[in-house]
């Protein structure tokens, strides 16, 4: 028996990052209708994390409370802000949601202490003495894989932590198949599949039949409506150039 409150546990979920360049209140809804008409049941309150890095506009945004009212009338549901401008930074707080570190932020600054000068001496004679003495070998670490041999069914979700992930079987409508690396799946994809969900822009997703409800590369995506429509029921890869999706016959030999 659990004699505790609570557990912490740790947790992948698929989180629509909404990245605000121009921030125009009108243009903004009409633009966020016209995509959420493409796949309603993808975002109905669907998370959301709202990303200002590259906002232009800054100083349009006052009251960042507006922007959450936006996304919560359109059934989007707002967890946190992210990329924040020092200049919006205390308007953002008083919204109650997190601020979470970009990838750059969340690097460790640790200071730096100061040594005896003895010590520093000392320090710099061992370092030249391993560096003549150390042979360094330098070898290839191969990315490990998640292979799931069953077929993945609708409401389930798999994620291949620190590796590529593949699925034997296929992946049905409502299912999330998430990677850090690539994505091979020998069935065919009818859910979602998302690749390189750390940031890994040279992630891939292959499969033998594409009738994906959405599919992912980096946090940029593909809705099923924006497939090229020549590829569906196809063998496909799924690749990123630049930040633009590329869906792709896959050749075989």
């Amino acid at each position: 028996m659990i004699d505790v409150n609570f557990q912490l546990k740790g947790s992948a979920i698929t989180v629509v990052v909404l990245a605000i360049i121009r921030y125009e209140p009108t243009s903004l809804v009409a633009e966020l209708k016209e995509k959420i008409v493409q796949a309603p049941q993808f975002f109905n309150n669907s998370p959301v994390l709202i990303n200002l890095d590259r906002l232009e506009n800054p100083e349009t945004l006052k009251k960042p409370a507006d922007l959450l009212t936006i996304c919560r009338e359109l059934d989007l549901q707002p967890l946190g802000f992210s990329g924040v401008p020092e200049v919006l930074l205390a308007a953002v707080n008083k919204t109650g949601l997190a601020v979470l570190p970009t990838p750059s932020e969340r690097a460790l600054k640790l200071p730096k202490q100061e040594a005896a000068p003895q010590a520093v001496e000392t320090v710099v004679e061992r370092v030249v003495e391993t560096v003549v003495e150390t042979v360094i070998e330098e070898r290839l670490v191969q990315r490990q894989s998640k292979v799931i041999t069953r077929p993945v069914r609708s409401g389930q979700q798999i994620y291949a932590e620190g590796a590529d992930l593949i699925v034997l079987a296929q992946v049905s409508e409502g299912a999330e198949v998430l990677a850090d690396g690539h994505i091979h799946i020998y069935g065919t994809l009818r859910g979602r599949a998302l690749a390189g969900v750390k940031g890994d822009e040279t992630a891939r997703i292959f499969c033998q039949q594409m009738e994906a409800e959405l599919v992912s590369v980096a946090g940029n995506f593909v809705l099923q409506d924006s497939l090229p429509k020549e590829l569906l029921k196809k063998p496909v890869q799924v690749s990123l150039k630049g930040e633009k999706v590329i869906v792709e016959a896959l050749i075989s030999s």
